[in-house]
């Protein structure tokens, strides 16, 4: 057996798609009064839309998240615009996300458009409630009522005005200041849709501090402020003493080609050390030494933080528990390549921490 460690040369992770940001969330401005009606009214303000866990993309862009080598970009709208539509749409969310800085001073804020009425489903629930004969159909309309019926509000039409993507599809095609900014607006927006209620008693929750906090309805209770819960999640690149790689498929993988490295939710009391070596026995019976840490990002689906380590395994047999995990093997380097280019492997996706922690092993990138 080689006594050199195969964590000696192993590096933090450098670039890792979901942890890029570089936003001042100006944490101090949360609070203010009008904050949204002040950045708005600034001409460097950018909105940038969510809805559903997804966001926004200028139209035609959501067809090319699935190519390599292409580039995306967030739809973008001018904040005085918005500010008229927020007042108008209160079932639209505000998310104040921070600034940039500089001489403009160019401020971000994310609106969830989730509940928001489309214009069209308005509309026929108007002309169903209006009743009237089947002559009506061609009664004669005053300008003003035709006016009324074919003004459209771009909060109101965003569903059908642009294309919507994941994190998945996105990230990996966009700058990592715009990756910042989906992952921090698809985080807050999941996070808003899942509590509607105060998890203490029941009232209902209303947005505050810009978005990133709710506060509770109820006096009697002391009109609590509530923020968002972090899941806590593990994932280890296990490696034995000769510097193959144990790949792992899982139960809950549609792919069955799909393989990756060991992960799991951090338990209540435990440490991250603890997690890595307890979720490696559990699920392929490996027990692990040295550990190392490699970096970690937000992943969103619905609100875990991944925290990456690198072990060292102290046995080899693998011993699958056949629910979470179904098979598992040791690669090396030339196995795993020759793995992927005849098909019977498939690597973590882009945005995945897992990618990265793989190319690291690999000592280059994937295809």
């Amino acid at each position: 057996m080689s006594m050199f460690s195969p964590l000696a040369l192993t590096q933090a992770l450098p670039f890792l798609p979901l942890a890029q940001g570089d936003i001042d969330y100006e944490v101090a401005r949360r609070g203010e009064p009008d904050l949204f009606a002040k950045v708005l009214a600034e001409p460097a303000t950018k909105v940038i839309l969510v809805k559903d866990g997804k966001v926004a993309v200028p139209h035609g862009q959501g067809a090319i998240a699935d190519y390599a080598n292409v580039n995306m970009r967030l739809a973008q709208l001018p904040g005085a615009y918005v500010s008229a539509e927020l007042e108008s749409h209160p079932s639209a969310l505000a998310m104040f996300l921070g600034t940039y800085g500089g001489r403009l001073g160019g401020h971000v804020v994310a609106v969830d458009v989730t509940r928001v009425r489309p214009a069209s489903e308005s509309a026929a629930m108007a002309e169903t409630t209006r009743g009237g004969g089947a002559d009506d159909a061609f009664a004669e309309v005053r300008p003003s009522q035709s006016q009324a019926k074919t003004t459209k509000s771009l909060l109101e039409n965003a569903a059908t005005r642009f294309d919507w993507v994941d994190l998945r599809g996105f990230a990996p095609h966009a700058s990592a200041r715009e990756a910042g900014q989906a992952t921090s607006a698809i985080s807050l927006s999941v996070w808003h849709a899942r509590q509607r209620h105060c998890p203490t008693c029941g009232a209902p929750v209303e947005p505050a501090l810009g978005g990133w906090a709710q506060r509770c309805t109820s006096e009697a209770d002391g009109n609590r402020l509530l923020f968002p819960r972090i899941e806590p999640a593990v994932i280890t690149a296990i490696v034995d003493h000769d510097d193959r790689l144990l790949l792992q498929h899982n139960s809950a993988w549609e792919n069955s080609g799909l393989y990756s490295v060991s992960a799991g939710f951090v338990e209540a009391g435990e440490n991250l050390e603890h997690a890595c070596r307890r979720e490696a026995k559990e699920e392929v019976g490996i027990e692990i030494g040295e550990l190392k840490y490699l970096g970690s990002q937000p992943w969103p689906f619905p609100a875990s933080l991944m925290m990456a380590f690198k072990g060292v395994a102290v046995n080899t047999d693998v011993c699958v528990d056949g629910e979470e995990t179904l098979t598992a093997r040791w690669v090396t380097r030339d196995e795993y390549m020759n793995e992927l280019v005849s098909g019977r492997m498939e690597a973590p996706g882009k945005a995945t921490i897992a990618r990265y922690m793989i190319e690291e092993w690999l000592g280059h990138d994937l295809p």
